[in-house]
């Protein structure tokens, strides 16, 4: 008898184990059992426990805080699997870790989002699928297929709900000069106009506010970025929003980071409601009122789904 189809395989790291049984609700697919500890000395040590002979199979694992273990996690069940034959690897990985360095700005500087490409690649990985990366760039510093994922639409429908997408009262605005295209997207979808906000960065973490390009004064504002960090930028710009004559401003973003005084920046800030994705785990330190997460498992589910049965990916944005 010759086997035709092969398994799909869903293997989920440590670093958002709630996500991935979302995702494994959402295909109707159990997660594969898979050990991950540490030895004495720290060191992770990595079994699979189920035979992904001839499988093909997707690794589920954001690279965020810690960002070297789970990085690390993620290389070692790559090497496991591809050591225990399985067919196709696909990496799944919703938040990017290590893109922000994705071109050299000074001297004697790593291009750290290009080094974290060719560990994935070279470990044995058959595909990567992300999410919102820093920039799109990066997706060029494979050598393998990458489906890019945008959740922009999840968080247009909430701006939608939220009765953010009016013509006439609201704008879209850019954080900086670089999410333009982001920001962009996200205007043409609700049919609005965008503002851009200029600033410089001095060090990293640290911005400072040179003017807000486009007409903010009497509009309700909506701050569109990839990820919120420190949330120093944000506290910055919505602050010069609300001094240029904006009535109010809400804020939406892929991925919640929140290291450092994050939550207390959004607190402090005039931003009134912080939407995020749950890429990256709640923290429970961001269980604030005005910090609201949302689920992409359904969009992940259905982007392996029709990876594997060779589909279009691009459709699922259109």
């Amino acid at each position: 008898m010759i086997r035709t189809e092969r398994p799909l395989m869903l293997i989920g790291g440590n670093s958002n184990p709630a996500l991935w049984e979302e995702v494994s609700q959402n295909l109707g697919l159990p997660l594969t059992k898979c050990t991950v500890s540490r030895f004495s000395d720290g060191e992770v040590r990595v079994k699979i426990d189920e035979s992904v002979r001839d499988a093909y199979c997707f690794i589920l694992q954001s690279t965020c805080a810690p960002v070297n273990d789970n990085l690390m996690e993620l290389l070692l069940i790559i090497d496991a699997l591809h050591r225990a034959s399985a067919y196709r690897i696909g990496v799944v990985t919703p938040y990017y870790g290590y893109a922000r360095q994705d071109k050299k700005l000074a001297p004697r500087e790593p291009i750290s989002a290009r080094l974290v490409a060719n560990l994935i690649e070279q470990t044995g990985a058959s595909r990567v699928l992300a999410m919102d990366l820093h920039s799109n760039a990066i997706q060029g510093f494979f050598n393998i297929p990458v489906d890019h994922l945008t959740a922009a639409n999840e968080l247009c429908d909430y701006m939608f709900s939220d009765g953010w997408a009016e013509q006439g009262d609201c704008v879209v605005v850019s954080p900086d000069v670089g999410g333009v295209e982001r920001a962009s997207y996200v205007a043409d979808r609700l049919n609005l106009p965008i503002a851009i906000i200029a600033k410089r960065r001095p060090e990293p973490n640290v911005a400072e506010v040179i003017e807000v390009v486009g007409h903010v004064k009497g509009k309700r504002c909506i701050l569109f970025d990839d990820m919120i960090d420190t949330a120093g930028s944000l506290k910055a710009g919505a602050t010069r929003l609300m001094e240029s004559g904006a009535t109010a401003v809400r804020a939406y973003a892929t991925h919640g980071i929140f290291s450092g005084n994050a939550v207390q920046n959004v607190l402090e800030s005039p931003v009134e409601l912080m939407t995020v994705t749950n890429t990256i785990p709640q923290r429970d330190a961001t269980n604030v009122e005005r910090i609201r997460y949302i689920s992409v498992a359904r969009l992940i589910a259905e982007a392996i789904r029709r990876n594997y049965m060779g589909m279009s990916i691009s459709s699922l944005f259109r």
